[in-house]
């Protein structure tokens, strides 16, 4: 994913027939999807944010209509690499004390 901002915005635009500056985050994900960009408008300016994970792959939720709304919950798991449909603890203490 080479786009920038204004790549991005356009097709947040014309793919997503939304308004970039409105004010909503936007979640974009590369083809290898080891590689999200979120922009925003916070009013003042536009904002890019850009995430690589080094090893697996980012959890994409199915999309109908090509968006999905999130919460703030779960888009922190997903900029994490962890499903947010079936979280799962990965670590437990062998012992307590």
């Amino acid at each position: 994913m080479r786009k920038g901002m204004q790549g991005l915005a356009l097709i947040v635009q014309k793919a997503l027939r939304q308004d970039p500056f409105a004010g909503g985050l936007y979640v974009l994900r590369g083809q290898a999807r080891s590689l999200v960009k979120n922009i925003w408008h916070d009013g003042i300016g536009m904002s890019l944010y850009a995430k690589r994970l080094k090893k697996g792959r980012f959890i994409w939720p199915s999309a109908n209509d090509g968006m999905v709304a999130l919460t703030a919950s779960q888009l922190a798991c997903l900029l994490e690499g962890i499903d947010c449909r079936n979280p799962r603890k990965n670590w437990r203490p062998k012992s307590a004390g």
